[in-house]
Formats: structure tokens, C-alpha cells, sequence
């Protein structure tokens, strides 16, 4: 008996020592030897995450427009997601960096871990993968509520789609930028929730993340709405510029529709928030259908 109660607390101390290993969006496996207690994160959204998780204290390190939640804001910046201050980052001797693999170069996060520090990539394509990046950074900081936060968004999620997903089609335009004039393609998260919403994306056939289209092209595709974004929490003025084409469907209607970038365009809980905007908006649409 004694031998065998000996054996189980050898296994528990085995466990509670043994390495925590998780396999990134770029299929790297990223090993640390406890819990991350000093994250750098490279992406407004992955901050956010850490918050969403009850990991924000454990950030040192974050990037410009990482203003959400307020607590974000006091984080210290070392560079944008384009363009991270290496220097700066290694100075912070960070246990982990969390990466965006289609928003940071690769050279830099290459970089990082030539210099030994261990860095986990995300590469959130569906609204469905949320749930997961929200469940890794919890295994890797030992996140308490990270298993809630991805349980309630998975929960949300399903009862859009319930609501939704299996409404009639709405061909939709979804312009991010005016000049260039940009568009998200078929790949892209947002292209998703279009698809939640029962939408169907004009330049869905599109591979390229964020591609740029014509507006000759745009007028072809004669979409039944438009939806923008844009940079700012206000309606951008050149979504109103669409209204010169009347022959233009989404605009005869009247369905030229903004939500704020922040809760659509960020691969975070509030993503849910902008796609319930957006599904209402293309409910909209569906209702200044001819009787």
C-alpha cells in the first residue's frame, strides 16, 4: 500500500513539473516550463484576449491601438504590429510572446526565437477559432477563466448561427478601406461572419486576406448591401459616396451599413458583438426586399 501511494505521488509530482507544450496556428510547438508570467503581446486582438482571459496582468508588453479594455492602455508599447522594437522586447525578458502570423513580419518573430525566447503564433481564420485561441493562452498562462470565456463565446456563437445562419442570402459588399479601395476575401474572419449572418461575400472567391478591387468591379458584382468599417468608431463619410452610383442595388435600397472596426475587424469575444450588428443589418436588407 505503501508502495503504491508512494507511486501516485510521484506521478502528481511529475505532472505538476512537467513542461507545459501547445502546438501554434503555424504549427510550431511552443514548450514552456510553467506558466507564462510575463507575455509580450503583438496585436491589438491578442492583447485584448489576454484580458478576456483574466491574463491582462501579465502582459509587459503590448503594441500601439491596444486600447481595450481600459486597462489596456497602460500597458507598455514596444512598436506596432507591423513594426515591434525588438530591443525593447527582449529588454522586457518576456517568457512568452503571443504573434499574429498574417499581421507581424516573419522575419521579426523569426528573430525572436533566434534570440531564445519562446513565441506562440495565432492565426484566427473562422469565428470558431477564437474559442480555441482563448483556451491556449489559458493553457499557456494557466489562465483560471479561460475555459468560461471560450464555453460562453462558443455559446453565443451557436445561437447567432441558430438565428441566422439559414436566412436568405444577402450579397454583400464589405469595404474596410476607400483608397485604395479594399475588400476582405473568402479567407478572411470577416468573410465568416457574413456567412453567420446568412450574407454571402461578393469577392468571397478572392484567396488574398485583404485584397484591393475596383469600383467598376464592385458595380458588377451589384451587391444588395454594403457594409464598411473603416479606422475610426464613427461612420466613415465614403461610405456615402456610394449613393452617386443609383443603380447600384445596396444603394437603391438603401442598405449602406457601418459597424465599428474594433468589434468586427479583432479576432476577440467582442467579434461577436460585430457580428450581430452586422446580422442585423443584412435583416435589414432582407425587409427593403420588393413584396
Amino acid at each position: 500500500m505503501r508502495t503504491f501511494v508512494a507511486l501516485l505521488l510521484l506521478f502528481a509530482l511529475a505532472a505538476a513539473n512537467a513542461d507545459i507544450l501547445v502546438r501554434d496556428d503555424g504549427g510550431a510547438q511552443v514548450r514552456l516550463p510553467a506558466p507564462a508570467r510575463r507575455v509580450v503581446s503583438l496585436a491589438p486582438h491578442i492583447t485584448e484576449d489576454m484580458f478576456a482571459i483574466g491574463a491582462g496582468d501579465r502582459l509587459v508588453g503590448t503594441v500601439e491601438f491596444s486600447n481595450y479594455p481600459e486597462a489596456a492602455k497602460s500597458v507598455r508599447r514596444i512598436g506596432s504590429y507591423a513594426q515591434a522594437d525588438l530591443e525593447a522586447i527582449a529588454a522586457l525578458k518576456p517568457d512568452l510572446v503571443v504573434a499574429w502570423q498574417s499581421g507581424n513580419a516573419p522575419a521579426q518573430v523569426e528573430k525572436l526565437r533566434t534570440l531564445g525566447i519562446p513565441v506562440y503564433v495565432t492565426q484566427p481564420d473562422r469565428i470558431e477559432d477564437v474559442a480555441g485561441i482563448l483556451e491556449r493562452l489559458g493553457e499557456l498562462t494557466g489562465a483560471p477563466a479561460a475555459k468560461a470565456a471560450a464555453a460562453a463565446f462558443r455559446e453565443r456563437l451557436a445561437s447567432l448561427r441558430s438565428r441566422y445562419g439559414s436566412r436568405p442570402k444577402v450579397r454583400t459588399f464589405y469595404q474596410v478601406w476607400h483608397e485604395p479601395l479594399m475588400t476582405v476575401g473568402g479567407r478572411q474572419i470577416i468573410s465568416d461572419a457574413i456567412r453567420l449572418c446568412g450574407g454571402e461575400n461578393v469577392f468571397g472567391q478572392l484567396e488574398t486576406m485583404a485584397p484591393t478591387v475596383s469600383e467598376e468591379a464592385v458595380i458588377a458584382a451589384d451587391p444588395e448591401a454594403i457594409v464598411a468599417s473603416g479606422m475610426d468608431e464613427a461612420r466613415p463619410e465614403w461610405l456615402d459616396r456610394w449613393r452617386r452610383w443609383k443603380s447600384l442595388t445596396a444603394v437603391a435600397r438603401g442598405n449602406l451599413f457601418f459597424v465599428p472596426p474594433d468589434i468586427i475587424q479583432r479576432h476577440t469575444p467582442r467579434l461577436l458583438d460585430g457580428a450581430e450588428m452586422l446580422c442585423r443589418h443584412l435583416e435589414t436588407a432582407r425587409g427593403r426586399r420588393p413584396k
